[in-house]
C-alpha cells in the first residue's frame, strides 16, 4: 500500500509504502529509499518504533546529513581523496567529507526519488532508478535496484540490491538505519548489547581512511564476538569470519535487555560498519541510535587487497541483508 508523503522543493511527489504482517509494520519512502520506521513488539506485546526517524519529508530535508534510513550508493563509506583509479583512468569525485568522498557524494542515492512497485503480495515494494554515467563523478550508467521485503510471519525484513553497469564501474551498497530497539525516542542506545562474528577490524586514520592491513580485535574494545553492551566511540568497519557468501548468512545481533527486542542480521556482504551515532545532528542526540552498514569495506577502490566492488558490463551486482526481529526474557 502506497500514499502521498510531501513534495520535494522542486515539485517532486514523494510516496510512502507500509508493509504490514505479523504485527510488524514497515515504512518505506521513495525518496532516498529510506526506512522510515519499523514498529515491532516488545516481550509484553507493545510495540514501538525502532529506527530513527521524521514523520514529515520536511525532517529528511533538513536533516540529510545524518542519512537517516536511507539508501546509500553508489560507494557507501569514504572513499580516500575523493578519487580512484579504474583500467588505468583516475576518477575524481565529489569530496563532501574533506578530504574524502562519502556514501555517493551530496547528492547520492540517499537524495533521489525512486520508480516503486510493489511486489510480494503487497508485502514488498521495489524500488529502481537509474544512475547516468558520471553522477557523482562514478563511471557508467548504473541500472540499480533495492527491493524490501517483509517476512510472512512479520520477523524479518530483507533487502536485496541489484545492479548493472554499461561501463567498468565500482558498486558498494546498504541501508543506513539507526536502530534503538529500546524505541526510537528513548535517548541513548549504549546499553544495547552486541555481537558480531568479526575476528578483525580495519584501523583507521584521524579521516576515518583504513590505516594498513586489518588486525585483530583480540583484547582490544573491538572484540564484540562475545555479547557486550556497546557504549560509544565506533565508526569502524568490522571484517566479517565468514566473508562474502552467495546467501545472506548471520553476522550480528543486538540486543536491548529493558524491552527483550533482538535484532539478528544476516548479509552476503564482508563487512559491517558499527556507527555508534557519536556525532548525530538534529532532534535526536548522540548515541541515539546505532547504525549496523553491512557493505564492503572502506575505500576498496584503492585497496587491491580487499574484496573487490568492481562492477564491469555483462556482470550482475547482488547483495542482500536480512534484519531479524526477535524477542528474549
Amino acid at each position: 500500500m502506497s500514499e502521498p508523503f510531501g513534495t520535494l522543493p522542486d515539485g517532486t511527489a514523494v510516496r510512502r509504502w507500509t508493509l504490514e504482517r505479523g504485527g510488524t509494520r514497515v515504512r518505506v519512502l521513495t525518496y532516498g529509499g529510506i526506512v522510515q520506521s519499523v514498529e515491532i513488539p516488545d516481550r509484553d506485546g507493545r510495540t514501538a518504533d525502532v529506527v530513527l526517524g521524521f514523520a514529515g519529508i520536511d525532517g529528511y530535508l533538513r536533516h540529510q546529513g545524518p542519512f537517516f534510513g536511507a539508501l546509500i550508493g553508489r560507494y557507501a563509506n569514504r572513499i580516500a581523496g575523493g578519487r580512484f583509479t579504474l583500467d588505468g583512468r583516475t576518477y575524481e569525485l565529489v569530496r563532501n567529507n574533506p578530504p574524502n568522498s562519502l556514501h555517493g557524494g551530496p547528492l547520492g542515492f540517499d537524495k533521489r526519488v525512486w520508480e516503486a512497485e510493489g511486489v510480494a503480495g503487497g508485502a514488498g515494494v521495489r524500488l529502481s532508478r537509474v544512475s547516468p554515467d558520471g553522477e557523482e563523478g562514478f563511471p557508467g550508467r548504473l541500472e540499480v535496484s533495492a527491493t524490501y521485503t517483509l517476512a510472512e510471519d512479520g520477523r524479518a525484513l530483507r533487502i536485496a540490491y541489484e545492479a548493472v553497469t554499461d561501463a567498468p564501474t565500482v558498486v558498494n551498497l546498504t541501508n543506513h538505519s539507526y536502530w534503538n530497539l529500546a524505541g526510537a525516542t528513548s535517548g541513548p542506545a549504549g546499553g544495547h548489547e552486541l555481537r558480531i562474528d568479526a575476528s578483525r577490524v580495519t584501523p583507521v586514520d584521524a579521516d576515518l581512511i583504513p590505516a594498513g592491513e586489518p588486525t585483530d580485535v583480540e583484547g582490544t574494545r573491538f572484540d564484540f564476538r562475545v555479547a557486550r553492551k556497546v557504549g560509544s566511540g565506533y565508526d569502524h568497519n568490522f571484517v566479517l569470519d565468514k566473508g562474502v557468501t552467495e546467501g545472506a548468512e548471520p553476522v550480528a545481533e543486538l540486543w536491548e535487555p529493558g524491552s527483550g527486542r533482538v535484532l539478528g542480521v544476516a548479509t552476503t556482504e564482508p563487512g559491517m560498519q558499527l556507527y555508534t551515532a557519536d556525532r548525530l545532528e538534529g532532534p535526536f542526540g548522540p548515541g541515539d541510535g546505532i547504525a549496523l552498514e553491512t557493505q564492503h569495506f572502506p575505500d576498496s577502490p584503492n585497496r587491491p587487497r580487499f574484496p573487490s566492488t568492481e562492477l564491469r558490463p555483462g556482470g550482475v551486482h547482488r547483495s542482500e541483508t536480512v534484519y531479524g526481529f526477535g524477542v528474549r526474557a
